[in-house]
């Protein structure tokens, strides 16, 4: 509930400025104290008498304007929140958080604040998509930053793409969900990478190589990471699943894509839940032209994927690893290898023939292996309550390592 709750709207400058204001009425509403802070250019969009009417609080616009000479006002502001929400975030504002940069009223606040910091990004998508503003996010994620992911549409620039603020009613639902569960957020503080779904390996235009994997797995333990106070990102191969609630998605076609999303937030990531299923092999010649139908048999040579696993054990530093082994038979033998050889502290494995377990169903049958404690085999469950058995599982071993 944000009911009672001091929030701290931070407005930075674009069209989306508009939403906020609908924004701040819907949080009123909700029963939250809202102060509402707005950069220059946002004032450009939107009044700050607006903002003022709707939250019944004044408005703070610029550092040096004192409005009480006993206190210093960005310091104050800093100090009053249960939580401060960032939106609309633009691509300037994400980088000036990111690297330490304070030349603003919203800016200097943030470096002065210790409340829990929500980001809304809102901007063009191939600025969404630029190198610079990904690394600038995961760079936030490092920080324990939460994110609420921008949605795809129509943009104010005339692009169709991911980058519009999402909508006032679903932000207002994100914040109700994680006050709901402040009371219990063991994983907070922590940033979790979580991959889903298949990967798909392209042979021409039309055709690919791929598995019936769905994603559901992956899907729920993201949403269970998030609910329990991590700051996942979900690196998710093609799905037709929504993002989970306070998740931060990158997607990703193939394997090797997979493989690079991975490897650029690794290194500020505590646990890695490897749940997608990564083709092992793919074509060794594409085309760029669709392959026509020839007499006789065709034959496409393959050539190995990289073991994204494999790798990450190999640059363990102080990450927890979780992986995934969907077998057919001799699940035992084939989890343990994968434990030892991967250098891996879990792997969760199934069955993939048994009725219940597998791909494209709402269940799952797995069994938990470590290193050095017995296999935890569970009966049949909902994957959401399988992915509440692996973080449990994952939260006592962080515990242990933490003694």
């Amino acid at each position: 509930m944000v009911k009672g709750k001091r929030i701290l709207l931070c407005v930075s400058g674009g069209i989306a400025v508009y939403k906020a204001a609908a924004l701040t009425s819907k949080l009123v509403q909700a029963g939250a104290e809202v102060k509402v802070m707005m950069t220059e250019s946002a004032r450009e969009f939107v009044s700050p008498l607006t903002f003022q009417a709707l939250s019944r609080n004044p408005v703070y616009t610029d550092t040096f304007d004192e409005k009480d000479p006993a206190v210093i006002a960005h310091i104050d502001l800093a100090d009053w929140p249960h939580l401060v929400l960032v939106a609309p975030a633009t691509a300037n504002m994400i980088g000036k958080l990111a690297n330490g940069i304070a030349d603003d009223m919203i800016s200097t606040t943030l470096l002065a604040t210790t409340a829990p910091v929500w980001v809304a990004p809102a901007m063009n998508v191939h600025m969404y998509d630029h190198p610079a503003v990904i690394r600038n996010i995961d760079i936030l994620h490092s920080f324990g930053y939460q994110f609420v992911e921008p949605s795809e549409g129509y943009l104010a620039c005339g692009y169709v793409g991911k980058g519009r603020l999402e909508e006032p009613e679903k932000i207002v639902e994100n914040l109700q969900h994680y006050f709901n569960d402040a009371r219990s957020l063991p994983l907070k503080g922590k940033h979790v990478l979580i991959t889903a779904g298949p990967t798909r390996e392209k042979i021409d235009p039309v055709r690919f190589m791929s598995n019936h994997s769905t994603g559901k797995m992956g899907y729920a333990v993201a949403e269970e990471a998030a609910r329990l106070g991590a700051a996942v990102t979900l690196v998710s191969g093609p799905t037709n699943l929504p993002t989970p609630p306070g998740v931060t998605r990158i997607n990703v076609e193939s394997a090797q894509e997979m493989f690079e999303a991975v490897m650029n937030v690794y290194p500020m990531t505590d646990v890695v839940i490897k749940t997608a299923a990564v083709a092992d092999y793919r074509p060794k010649v594409t085309y760029d032209q669709k392959v026509k139908k020839q007499p006789g048999a065709v034959s496409v040579e393959l050539e190995r994927t990289t073991d994204i696993l494999r790798t990450l054990g190999e640059q363990k530093e102080h990450q927890l690893l979780v992986g995934f082994a969907a077998e057919t038979n001799n699940v035992d033998e084939y989890a343990m290898k994968k434990l030892r050889e991967k250098n891996l502290d879990f792997v969760v494995a199934n069955n993939v023939s048994t009725e219940g377990a597998g791909f494209g169903t709402d269940t799952n049958i797995v069994t938990i292996y470590q290193r050095e404690a017995e296999p935890k085999s569970l009966p049949v469950l909902s994957k959401h309550e399988v992915a509440k058995e692996i973080l449990d599982e994952v939260i006592k071993e962080l515990k242990e390592r933490s003694r």
